[in-house]
């Protein structure tokens, strides 16, 4: 392995986690602002069904993601592609386009 890459990665990684970290942080003093603001009982609620819901809608798209793509993988092993050639990337895209289509499908029979 190049020894420059390792550098990148740890360098990527520590971005993002500081990133979302800083995220995090600002939704949650957004949130305590908004809330110290209002003393409606329904709009607190309001606010905690639609986080429920939003956590569920995510989990829901990235565990139809990682399952077709998954799937995609298993259809390359399973043809016995050993290099990454164009029919390789095209169906492990074709994966991920279906799991995000079938997310589509399913998050609007939820609503």
């Amino acid at each position: 392995m190049d020894k420059n890459v390792i550098p990148v990665v740890l360098f990527l990684c520590i971005t993002f986690g500081i990133s979302y970290a800083i995220k995090l942080l600002v939704g949650a003093r957004v949130r305590i602002k908004m809330l110290q603001a209002s003393d409606s009982k329904e709009l607190i609620e309001s606010i905690v069904r639609g986080e429920e819901h939003l956590g569920r809608m995510t989990s829901l798209r990235w565990g139809l993601l990682l399952l077709t793509e998954g799937l995609g993988f298993g259809v390359v092993q399973w043809a016995g592609w050993t290099t990454i050639t164009p029919g390789v990337v095209a169906v492990l895209i074709g994966a991920a386009g279906l799991g995000s289509l079938l997310y589509f499908l399913i998050a609007q029979r939820l609503k």
